[in-house]
């Protein structure tokens, strides 16, 4: 059975078509090139609105069973920027060790960094991470966290996940 992935774009100008949905494109290429493992994409674009951000967070964990759900868009410091507040809005677990990272590795490269917000939670089975919207930004920071993704997958229960060669080396401890 393939692993199902979430892939969720927040914005209110892609969501009413003004433009065309480049971060959610990045997600999928991106993981197309990391991932070994068969795996199929459940695509949501939405606007930024903290009830349908949850809702949809709630069924792609719930009722679509993704063990990965990627999000990107909403982390800033505007005030529609809420993806933050609905993810921790649905998680027993919040994660705060991806978004330090993120943010860690973002802030090498422009000093505005800072006011992102991204994280990452737990859903039951499910990883919920929060990515910037810019597309670039998107590959730079699921290169930092990428390495501890399937590991934690593994941890909470979510379908296995094998990286390919091209991908940030993956971490899982030696069997004792």
């Amino acid at each position: 059975m393939n692993a199902r992935i979430g892939i969720v774009t927040l914005s209110d100008r892609a969501a009413a078509g003004v433009y065309e949905d480049l971060s959610g494109q990045a997600i999928r290429q991106t993981l197309t090139e990391w991932l070994q493992s068969p795996w199929e994409a459940v695509y949501r674009l939405i606007p930024d609105d903290r009830p349908t951000i949850e809702k949809t967070l709630i069924e792609l964990c719930d009722q679509e069973h993704c063990g990965l759900v990627v999000t990107t868009g909403g982390t800033g410091p505007a005030p529609r920027d809420v993806t933050p507040e609905a993810t921790e809005a649905v998680c027993q677990k919040m994660m705060p060790g991806f978004g330090e990272l993120m943010r860690k590795k973002s802030l090498e490269k422009v000093p505005t960094a800072i006011l992102s917000r991204q994280t990452a939670g737990i859903r039951g089975s499910s990883l919920i991470i929060n990515l910037p919207g810019k597309p670039a930004s998107i590959r730079e920071c699921l290169e930092a966290v990428f390495p501890a993704v399937p590991y934690c997958l593994d941890l909470i229960g979510a379908p296995f996940l094998e990286a390919t060669a091209a991908a940030p080396a993956v971490f899982r401890p030696k069997p004792k």
